[in-house]
Formats: structure tokens, C-alpha cells, sequence
């Protein structure tokens, strides 16, 4: 074949393809344009409207029904950039209407415009009273959205209801399942419990015309979707225990936590100070939020669960619980404290008692020096080949009793306290250390860090004779026929229950026969308990006091921990000691000792400006 055929052969082809090429795109449009109808929905598309419809936050009451956060209505006007009209619109009226700043209002539109068919938010938190002024007048391009807002109609919990806020752009990324404008738990039972309570948007779907205005449901709704209302919960508190003592509370800084020992039930919760939470709601929620952040005492932390304090002389307890389990100890075993323990050049001081004493009596006189020697001999146990395997053993006995470790409540920010391992002490001593050297620990002291929430359920503990439930908060959720089976299951410690026996008998001296803790008596409750005084170098000693009524079949175990409050026989107990009495018997015999503890003025060093 010649040069020249060879190239027509080539141009040919070449035309060919082209032409099938051209053809297959005019098929392609002709299909597109006279019988796929895809591209019309399309098209129609850029003519609807998607409003979300956002679902009624699940509500949260008290143990016997009583509202401790509902919902009210309220709206979001949204924004469409594309849809304005070119003319503008009477931006005063919208302003006196709104009540917002015309900062705020171009601030939104400058954002909206950006992504000119997507809905911008203007503002929040409108009425419903407001709206219905709004619908009167024409602003086409902005519509409203319902939605609900938390409403806390008893004003209590701050800290342990939590708050509920926009979800921001960090909590989006965690949250795929959410989308920007999306409300989400920040805090507390709020967010614990946030897969129960937010419930499921919907969606609806308006057809609208050039103008913006909504000319009735795309196709009579049967793409639309109804939100999921989310499931209300019973949470475990009392709510008129909880304003009881968030009351006593008021002025000072620490925690108070009352559980039920049969169930694990959280009675109350009190963090303080506290707040109010409806001041987490609204448009002033940004204000209120950053005044607290700001503020010294930290009214947003929840010492009930977060707060590593020292225990003081209530974990004398649970030095006697382990001596008897070791076998170092026996009830009838008796020491001399004369003033304290010494050791060395030193001395841990005690106050003035009746020496010596046994174990039932070292209980409800508080003896510094009598749990010097049984932690002494816990460690020096001829059992192990040296202090430290005894310190280790030691150890392992406290966490069993819920210490240095977190209880795997359902508070997801518990904190798991501090109990020092021997490998710290060998860090700090270069190995060269003794029982003597950590001796301080024997009274609740040194590097020891527990939450009130640890130091309540110790008491529940003790209540139970070495057992007890996981403090939950929540006791129903609707649609459920249970809460996590772990809150039902029993938690038992390394400590045989007979051990239990002098222990709790101590305790019972302490308020009923004669010692540190007599205040607390009720007469025909056979309250137990046990103060501590926690030494603080940053000022006044820290007042505790952990406790449970009755002696047999108890029904309530507390802990009430004060920063700076001095003895623990000083405030903590009195507070303990209210409690106890208006929950076992639903009043007040002592107006007196309220009026004590409310009166009660307490300078706090370190949250001084």
C-alpha cells in the first residue's frame, strides 16, 4: 500500500472516531434532557428547602418523679444567603424585633454568604412569642426552626446534672453522627447520658419559589421524617435531699455524697460551689461560662468525683480493717499513746484521750498513735520477704476497698484518687526507705488522695461489712427494663465481713457511747461514725466525716468533706449529721445546729484575691 492510502486510511479512521465520539455526547444530552428524570429532581432540588426538625431532649427526674431538668420550646432563625431579596430588607424592624445587635445580624450574613445555599444560624433561644411577631412580617430568606432548651425547674445540680451546648467543631470530628447546629451534653448527667437523651433529627422538606416563600411539603411530605423524641431517665438523687444540703453547703468549698448501701443508688451529690444551671442556658450562656471559669473556687469543677483530698483520720479505718485481715491485729490488742506515736527525733502528735486503748476504742477516739503501730506492723509483717512486698500488699488491700482506682461509675470524668506505689517510694527514697519513712499514711496523710464519691462508697462499705454496688446515678431509663447490669452486681472486697464486726462497733461508740463524733447521735438510729481531720499546709486542717444509719440494715452511708473547715467534728459532721436526719426520718429536730452551719464563716486562703 502506498504512502498516500495509507494516510486517507488514517484520516478516515480519525473522522470516524470523532464523529462516534460527537454522537455518543448527543445521545448522552438527548437522554438526559427528554428521559432521565434525575437531573430535573435535581434541578427542582435547588428549589427545596431542608429543615431540620430537631427532636425534645429526653427529661431527667428525681427518684420519687419530681422534675430536675425539662424542656421548653424555643427557635433558631436560619438564613439563606441565595434566597435574600436584591432589594435588602428592613433590617430595624428585624433588629427590634430580634433584639440583637446589628453586629451580630451582618456578622451572620457575611458568614452565610460564603456558602450561599446552605443555612447560616442568625440567633437562638428566640420565644415563641417572639416568632409569632417574626412570622407577621415578610423577611424572605430567613426562616425559624423548633427546638427545645433545657428548663431546671428546682435550680440544683449544677455540677451533677451538667449542661447541654452546641456541639463545636472538636466534639464534630468525635461525632460524625452529629452535624454543625447539633446540641450535645458538655457535662455531667447530660453527657453521660447523652446517647439516651438526645433523641434523632428529622427532616422536612418545603417546596419554595423565586421569592423564597414556602409553597407547601415537596411531593405531600413523602420524603419528610419525624424526629425521635429522646428517652427521659429517673436518676437515683432525692431532690429535696439534694437542696438540703447544696443549702448547708452554700459559702463553703468541698463535697458531700450520700449512697444508698443496698443498691449503690447516689442519694445526693453535692459539688460546691456550685451553680445554677439554668445560667447555662440561653443567650447568656457564653457569659456565665467564661465568669465561672474565671472564678477562683471553680464552680464548674465537681469535687465529688474529680477532687483528690487526704482523707484524714477516716482511713484509720481502713489501716484496722487491714491489720485484721494480716493478722497483726486483733480487737483486744491494746497501745499506749501518750500524747502520739515517736519515732526518731519525731512525733505524730495526738490529742488528749484515755490510754491505752483497744481497737474499738482507737475507732471512737480517733488515736493517732494506735494505727502508727498497725500500719507499722501491716508493713513489718514477718510474711513478706521486706517492707516494700509488705507495702505492696498493703496496697492491693486498699485498692479492694475502692481507692486509687476509679469505681467505673456512670460519671464519665471520675477520677480515680492517688494510693503511692512502693516504685514511687523507691524513686523519691533511691530505695532506701522504711515503714517509718511513710508512716503518715497510717492517719490518711502523705501522698494520699481520695474523692468524696471513694470516701461515701468506703462507707457503704463498711455499712455492708465488705461489699457494695457501684454508685450509679441513674435508676430507670425510659424503654429499658434495666440500667448496665454492672450496678447490679455485688463488688466485694480482700476483707473477710467478720472483720467488719469491731470496726463498725468503734464507729458506733464514737456517736452513741463517747469520742470524736458524738454530735452525730440520733436517738433510735443507731448512726455510725467517724470524723477526720486532714492536715493542710496551704492553712486551716480540712474537716471530713464519713458515715452510715442505721448500724443494721442500713439505708443511707455519706461522706462530707469541707476545705479548711477545721476538725472534722467541726462542719463536716454537722452537715453529715442534718443529712442523716432529714433523710431517715423527713425533718429537722435541731434548727439550732442548722443555723450553726449555715452562719458558719470560712476564709479560704487559697482561693483569695
Amino acid at each position: 500500500m502506498t504512502d498516500s492510502r495509507k494516510g486517507y486510511v488514517r484520516m478516515r479512521t480519525l473522522q470516524a472516531v470523532v464523529l462516534l465520539i460527537f454522537g455518543v455526547i448527543i445521545l448522552r444530552l438527548a437522554y438526559i434532557q427528554l428521559i432521565d428524570p434525575k437531573y430535573e429532581k435535581l434541578a427542582r432540588g435547588n428549589a427545596l428547602r431542608h429543615v431540620v426538625q430537631y427532636p425534645p431532649r429526653g427529661e431527667i427526674f428525681d427518684r420519687n418523679g419530681e422534675y430536675l431538668a425539662q424542656n421548653r420550646a424555643c427557635y433558631d432563625l436560619m438564613v439563606i444567603y441565595r434566597e435574600l431579596p436584591r432589594e435588602g430588607f428592613d433590617t430595624l424592624q428585624m433588629l427590634d424585633l430580634l433584639g440583637i445587635s446589628r453586629t451580630k445580624l451582618e456578622r451572620a450574613l457575611r458568614n452565610a454568604r460564603m456558602s450561599p445555599r446552605i443555612p447560616y444560624m442568625v440567633t437562638n433561644f428566640i420565644s415563641s412569642e417572639v416568632k409569632l411577631r417574626f412570622d407577621e412580617n415578610d423577611f424572605p430568606g430567613f426562616y425559624t426552626v423548633y427546638r427545645t432548651i433545657r428548663r431546671y425547674p428546682r435550680k440544683i445540680g449544677g455540677n451533677l446534672l451538667g449542661d447541654v451546648g452546641e456541639i463545636n467543631a472538636a466534639q464534630l470530628k468525635r461525632n460524625p453522627r452529629y452535624r454543625a447546629g447539633d446540641y450535645i451534653g458538655q457535662s455531667g448527667v447530660e453527657k453521660a447520658y447523652e446517647e439516651v437523651l438526645r433523641g434523632k433529627n428529622g427532616v422536612k422538606i418545603n417546596e419554595i419559589d423565586t421569592h423564597g416563600v414556602v409553597k407547601g411539603s415537596y411531593m405531600d411530605g413523602m420524603f419528610d421524617s419525624l424526629p425521635e423524641p429522646g428517652n427521659y431517665i429517673v436518676t437515683t438523687i432525692d431532690a429535696r435531699l439534694q437542696a438540703f444540703t447544696e443549702e448547708l453547703m452554700r459559702g463553703k468549698v468541698g463535697a458531700a455524697v450520700a449512697i444508698e448501701p443496698s443498691t449503690g443508688e447516689i442519694l445526693m451529690m453535692v459539688s460546691s460551689p456550685t451553680f445554677d444551671p439554668d445560667e447555662m442556658v440561653g443567650r447568656h450562656r457564653g457569659n456565665n461560662y467564661m465568669k465561672m471559669l474565671y472564678n477562683k473556687r471553680q464552680p464548674m469543677f465537681n469535687r465529688a468525683v474529680k477532687a483528690k483530698y487526704p482523707p484524714g483520720s477516716t482511713f484509720k479505718l481502713v489501716q484496722g480493717l487491714i491489720g485484721l485481715q494480716e493478722g497483726v491485729l486483733t480487737p483486744a490488742d491494746r497501745y499506749s499513746c501518750n500524747g502520739g506515736f515517736r519515732y526518731g527525733h519525731r512525733t505524730m502528735k495526738c490529742h488528749a484521750h484515755a490510754s491505752p486503748l483497744d481497737l474499738r476504742g482507737a475507732v471512737a477516739n480517733s488515736c493517732n498513735a494506735y494505727f502508727c503501730y498497725v500500719l507499722r506492723n501491716i508493713l513489718e509483717n514477718r510474711r513478706y520477704e521486706d517492707v516494700e512486698h509488705g507495702f505492696d500488699m498493703w496496697k492491693t488491700y486498699v485498692n479492694s476497698l475502692g481507692f486509687g482506682r476509679k469505681l467505673e461509675s456512670d460519671f464519665l470524668d471520675e477520677g480515680a484518687g492517688y494510693v503511692p506505689s512502693s516504685e514511687y517510694y523507691d524513686r523519691v527514697y533511691h530505695g532506701s526507705w522504711n515503714a517509718l519513712t511513710v508512716i503518715s499514711l497510717s492517719i490518711g496523710q502523705g501522698e494520699l488522695g481520695c474523692t468524696p464519691l471513694q470516701m461515701a462508697n468506703f462507707a457503704a462499705i463498711l455499712a455492708n461489712r465488705g461489699y457494695y454496688y457501684i454508685p450509679h446515678i441513674v435508676k430507670r431509663i425510659e424503654g429499658r427494663d434495666s440500667i448496665d447490669r454492672r450496678f447490679y452486681e455485688k463488688q466485694y472486697t480482700m476483707i473477710d465481713p467478720k472483720h467488719f464486726e469491731p470496726i463498725v462497733e468503734g464507729m458506733w461508740r464514737g456517736v452513741n457511747v463517747g469520742g470524736t463524733s458524738t454530735v452525730a447521735r440520733l436517738d433510735g438510729w443507731d448512726v455510725c461514725g467517724k470524723t477526720g481531720t486532714a492536715q493542710n499546709p496551704q492553712g486551716r486542717d480540712h474537716s471530713t466525716f464519713l458515715s452510715f444509719a442505721p448500724k443494721d440494715n442500713p439505708r443511707i452511708a455519706i461522706s462530707v468533706y469541707v476545705e479548711n473547715g477545721g476538725f472534722g467534728a467541726t462542719i463536716a459532721l454537722p452537715i453529715a449529721s442534718l443529712v442523716e436526719e432529714y433523710y431517715l426520718t423527713d425533718t429537722i429536730t435541731r434548727p439550732w445546729l442548722v443555723d450553726r452551719v449555715k452562719n458558719m464563716q470560712i476564709y479560704y486562703p487559697s482561693y483569695a484575691k
